[in-house]
């Protein structure tokens, strides 16, 4: 079974999308991994930091994005046609084995999941709203993901910033959390305001079916030098005091101004300019990131073990 990942900060600007799209081009180019990008946000970032805007429009013409999943699940509709192998991208940036779902700009209306849900609610006389609605919350993205999770690798999906219907649902479907941030204090709020909610998240669904995610590590995006890496640093010591040593990545992104070049080419960074200091900064960050993986994976084995 893959390994489902969420790319998440309360916080835009942090440097989310560039994380996703360039770990997951590192772990399918460099180390032969399958691995599917999953935009969670309206913004569409992720999917035209991997393809063109003209392709993007040619498959959200043919209906091929989230957009029509989400549909189908809230909607219960049982004469959709497409499924989600329908609607995946292959070979993206003529990659093997790394693959996109994309996004949309227009995703859902969650007033109208709120009103479809209360009225569940109603008829379901037994169900407290709340229940109905932690439901739909944990299931939205893993019932969507389920039919392909043993397909890959790892699946990593691109949350939108701050906490909406689909953010907590992709948290609740992963099985880590990523967190990029900036070495900035507005940067490390959103840290700590994201820890709190995900705190709050377990505990709503412990009841009912437990949240398992946990966080992987915190990765500093566009650190700089000079004066303003010494600010940098001081500003990344305060993560480091509130936060153990293995739930930090010792590799950071430095500030490059090829990462945002790359941005305008539609294609990650590691693709666009393999030579740059961010493309080498990505690859030891994707090496440490799997060190991560496979000591996370152990140890929960090992708990697994010990509970039998």
């Amino acid at each position: 079974m893959g390994t489902i990942i969420s790319t998440v900060n309360m916080k835009g600007g942090v440097g989310k999308t560039t994380l996703t799209v360039n770990l997951a081009t590192c772990l399918a180019k460099n180390h032969g991994k399958r691995v599917l990008v999953l935009d969670l946000d309206s913004q569409i970032s992720a999917t035209l930091s991997l393809i063109s805007p003209h392709e993007f429009a040619k498959v959200r013409k043919k209906r091929r994005t989230l957009n029509y999943l989400l549909e189908k699940d809230i909607t219960r509709n049982s004469y959709s046609k497409l499924s989600i192998q329908d609607i995946i991208s292959p070979n993206i940036c003529a990659i093997q084995g790394l693959e996109l779902l994309p996004g949309d700009i227009e995703l859902y209306d969650e007033y109208v999941v709120s009103h479809m849900l209360h009225n569940e609610a109603v008829k379901e006389t037994d169900q407290e709203f709340e229940n109905v609605w932690n439901t739909f919350e944990r299931n939205l993205i893993k019932d969507i993901i389920e039919p392909v999770v043993n397909e890959y690798d790892f699946i990593i999906m691109d949350c939108a910033p701050g906490y909406n219907l689909l953010t907590r649902s992709g948290i609740a479907a992963s099985n880590f959390y990523l967190l990029p941030a900036r070495p900035e204090p507005l940067s490390l709020v959103g840290i700590q305001l994201l820890e709190r909610r995900i705190a709050n998240l377990k505990k709503s669904h412990q009841a009912t079916q437990p949240v398992n995610t946990n966080l992987l590590g915190i990765a500093f995006i566009l650190s700089a030098g000079g004066l303003l890496g010494r600010y940098y640093k001081q500003v990344m010591k305060r993560v480091q005091d509130d936060f153990y040593p293995h739930q930090l990545f010792s590799n950071s992104i430095p500030m490059d101004v090829n990462v945002a070049k790359a941005v305008d080419l539609f294609t990650p960074v590691v693709m666009a300019m393999p030579n740059s200091s961010g493309s080498k900064a990505f690859a030891k960050l994707t090496e440490e990131f799997l060190v991560k993986i496979t000591n996370a994976n152990q140890q929960k084995n090992e708990q697994v073990m010990a509970v039998n």
